[in-house]
């Protein structure tokens, strides 16, 4: 019986641990969310889009990566969180959007590479903000390159093009 105990409470606690972000995720997040809103309480409720229409969407959309950012049930804006792709591994990254899809911040939250972090640099990063479901980034064009980083370069450009070509979409059907 006791055992019975010991692996329900164990399942239990597997099972609440897999929801959610991860604890030093969450912590980023949160400090990016209170900084670029100015606020220091909010909730931050996760979005869920269909299957059927996340599938046919260029950004993956699944459990826990869009989230609507709400005070006292006002919506203040959108936050989106994924990965891309660097020359070995994959780099977590954040975009927070106001309330009409514009974005206000891009972030890489976590790096895993030895060469290329400059991607995560504030200065390049900046040039994302602004940027609307209209506009159409190019690496090279309107997105500068970095000597260096450039597979992690071209996959944030890609990654936040995607992201605003699926917004455009989400907005349409009135998901958004």
């Amino acid at each position: 019986m006791m055992k019975l105990k010991q692996g329900l409470l164990l399942f239990l606690a597997f099972i609440m641990l897999s929801f959610g972000l991860p604890k030093n995720i969450q912590k980023k997040v949160d400090k990016e969310i209170k900084d670029v809103f100015n606020i220091e309480s909010f909730a931050l409720n996760e979005i869920i889009i269909a299957n059927k229409i996340a599938e046919s969407l260029p950004s993956k959309f699944n459990h826990n990566n869009l989230f609507k950012i709400e005070v006292d049930n006002t919506l203040l804006g959108y936050a989106y969180l994924s990965q891309a792709s660097s020359k070995t591994a994959q780099f977590d990254y954040m975009v927070l959007l106001d309330k009409d899809l514009v974005i206000l911040k891009s972030k890489v939250l976590i790096y895993r590479e030895e060469y290329g972090g400059e991607i995560g640099s504030r200065r390049w990063l900046k040039q994302f903000i602004g940027k609307t479901q209209n506009d159409d980034l190019r690496y090279g064009d309107n997105i500068v390159a970095i000597s260096g980083a450039t597979i992690s370069v071209r996959s944030m450009t890609n990654a936040v093009n995607d992201l605003l070509k699926s917004l455009k979409v989400l907005h349409t059907k009135n998901i958004l």
